[in-house]
């Protein structure tokens, strides 16, 4: 779909010819921003979303991935553990890697807490690019490892959180000349169309709980449902973090700015001390009448215990976060589907 850049702090505008994820005047976060209206996707592929920007893309298997019915009345899950590399970020970054080699970059550089860097790294040897990967001290040996599986990433595990992983990255990208990915533009359009599918594969959705570290993937979902024309259908998004890292739930509860909190929750995969589009979820919280729920460490083991006894499932922590978010609300109507996000442990 034709679509422009556009600096969500000082205005900027960049059409869809620019090589980068920042703002080059004021290096803010830049947003897409289509032309024309769209319609509702029909299609059965990843690819026949109607909110991808225009680009050079390989249609690799990615997206359309399962949702299953809960043994509780009214619950669902979508199943991110299907794509590639067994967590959500697959969405994200068969889009923006192909960015990068459609801008003939030669390296791109990621800060992540460790699916994301796996997820960039895979496509990156796809495509024939290679990866510099900035990961975080809470990032777990066994999602190392299966970065390292890919094989060409050159990985620097830093003693900080992902925020200072982040800021490293960004720097490393200015220096050396690579396309920065991670928690930008073009992959809040990929994860996004994790939408659309729920809404194909549940009638009558009410709420969907997405766990939320960088909050990208809350920010991303919102605007396909918002550009869908649901006239009076939107469903409620529930944010769920850990509550040894919840910045988003005490900034969404006080009404105030989001500041930085240390993460210390072992559900690495939403460690985030300062979500990059945190405010944005706040205002998709407001606009869609959701909420924000933390959860604890002991709740979320659980239900990752249950998980596994019930479906026969392996999957992370993070993922099973909104689960526990689900039984501690207990909405009494309508259906409620939870994102299970990935399954690298």
């Amino acid at each position: 779909m034709r679509y422009k850049l556009k600096c969500t702090l000082c205005k900027a505008v960049y059409d869809s010819g620019y090589r980068s994820q920042i703002c080059g005047a004021c290096s803010g976060i830049l947003e897409v921003e289509y032309a024309g209206s769209i319609k509702g996707a029909s299609g059965t592929s990843f690819w026949d979303n109607p909110m991808l920007p225009d680009g050079r893309y390989r249609h690799f298997e990615v997206g359309n991935t399962k949702v299953i019915r809960a043994d509780s009345e009214g619950l669902f899950f979508k199943l991110e553990t299907e794509n590639p590399t067994g967590s959500f970020k697959d969405r994200g970054s068969v889009v923006e890697v192909a960015k990068a080699a459609e801008y003939r970059y030669k390296e791109v550089v990621c800060a992540s807490t460790g699916n994301m860097a796996y997820s960039v790294a895979y496509y990156s040897k796809l495509y024939g690019l290679r990866a510099k990967i900035f990961i975080s001290r809470d990032a777990s040996s066994c999602k190392i490892n299966d970065i390292r599986s890919v094989g060409d990433a050159d990985i620097t595990k830093i003693n900080g959180d992902f925020t200072e992983a982040q800021r490293l990255a960004e720097a490393y990208a200015k220096k050396k000349g690579a396309f920065l990915t991670g928690d930008y533009c073009y992959r809040k359009e990929g994860q996004g169309s994790i939408s659309p599918e729920i809404l194909r594969a549940v009638n009558n959705v009410s709420r969907i709980f997405v766990p939320v570290g960088n909050a990208t993937l809350i920010s991303g979902m919102y605007k396909y449902l918002a550009r869908l024309n649901l006239k009076g259908r939107m469903p409620e998004l529930v944010a769920v973090q850990a509550k040894k890292c919840m910045p988003l739930v005490r900034a969404f509860k006080k009404k105030a700015g989001i500041r930085y909190e240390r993460p210390r929750t072992r559900a690495d995969a939403i460690a985030v001390g300062l979500p990059t589009y945190g405010g944005q979820a706040i205002e998709v919280l407001n606009a869609t009448r959701g909420t924000a729920v933390s959860v604890s460490e002991k709740d979320m083991r659980e239900e990752q215990k249950l998980f596994y006894a019930k479906y026969g499932l392996i999957v992370e922590l993070a993922a099973v976060a909104g689960i526990a978010a689900w039984r501690k609300t207990k909405p009494e109507t309508g259906a409620s589907v939870v994102v299970i996000s990935g399954g690298n442990v």
